[in-house]
């Protein structure tokens, strides 16, 4: 897996009015998680955050999780991204 495949998976991104920082979160990752002080910048340290947790995990032989895909072209009527079916 390259740096390139981590932009497949989801961001959980949200302000933190105590601490003034952006809050990154990666849902498929567990406890991969990072901040900025602008939303660009969170988006940049996710990037380092997921090579550093998926080189860490691949190290001690654990399995990388595969992102989360999603259909954003499925606008129901409940209006929220449903998951994708996987493609092999």
């Amino acid at each position: 897996m390259t740096g390139s495949d981590n932009l497949r998976y989801s961001l959980w991104i949200r302000w933190s009015e105590e601490d003034q920082l952006y809050i990154v979160e990666v849902p498929e990752l567990p406890g991969c998680k990072t901040h900025g002080k602008t939303y660009v910048e969170a988006v940049i340290q996710a990037q380092d955050a997921m090579d550093t947790w998926i080189y860490g995990h691949r190290a001690l032989g654990y399995p990388i999780p595969q992102p989360d895909l999603y259909d954003a072209t499925d606008h129901g009527p409940t209006s929220a991204l449903r998951p994708a079916e996987r493609r092999s």
